[in-house]
């Protein structure tokens, strides 16, 4: 949430202006929450649509059965966004001259996060769908190495794209990370209650408040 807003909103209001920006950024949102809500979980190893306590190695592997496939899928196509924004992030600032110190670290950063939890979650989810724990950590590891191939094919389309639609790429990922946060923050709420929610959240956009005004110093 807090790249979404410190760092994507201002970069694509620097480049059109705040009304265009915060309209794709709002559109990114909304094509995350219909997605979601309607079609799939846009984040299957996290998605409150799953029942995490039920999800342990040692049950009935027929209780997911079915499901690894579509996780899988789902995982890597949402992990080869991650790197296309990673790399669009890097090349489409306005700063350029600053780059990677910029908007393009902060997605790094964001990313690599969130690739932590995500990845556990994934694994466990993987572990009861499939047969064993080496194939539940192959196919878990492909999908997440689906980022280098979104960050490649960024790479190679990206001459061809041009500048405005990969800011209108960039923007739509800032509404999905603001999207992806807003649904852990509200997870949690549920769980665990609004102090568990809010503070870790407000901690984590205040961190990269501080790194946001240290590359604008720099």
């Amino acid at each position: 949430m807090g790249v979404a807003l410190l760092w994507v909103l201002p970069e694509m209001a620097e480049f059109w202006n705040w009304t265009i920006a915060l309209a794709w950024i709002a559109g990114g949102f909304a094509v995350l929450w219909i997605t979601d809500r309607y079609l799939y979980p846009v984040c299957p190893s996290c998605s409150h649509t799953h029942d995490h306590d039920h999800t342990h190695p040692d049950h009935d592997h027929a209780e997911l059965h079915g499901f690894g496939l579509p996780l899988l899928i789902a995982v890597g196509l949402h992990a080869a966004l991650d790197g296309w924004s990673v790399v669009a992030a890097g090349g489409a600032s306005p700063g350029a001259s600053h780059g990677w110190a910029g908007l393009g670290g902060a997605f790094v950063l964001a990313i690599a996060v969130h690739k932590i939890p995500e990845g556990i979650a994934l694994g466990v989810i993987a572990r009861a769908a499939l047969d064993s724990r080496n194939s539940a950590l192959l196919w878990s590891v492909s999908a997440e190495l689906m980022t280098l191939a979104g960050a490649g094919l960024e790479i190679v389309l990206a001459p061809y794209l041009g500048p405005t639609l990969l800011h209108v790429l960039l923007a739509i990922a800032g509404g999905a990370f603001l999207y992806l946060g807003a649904h852990a923050v509200h997870g949690e709420w549920k769980r665990s209650g609004v102090g568990a929610a809010i503070y870790p959240a407000i901690t984590g956009i205040a961190g990269l408040s501080v790194l946001r005004f240290a590359g604008r110093m720099g």
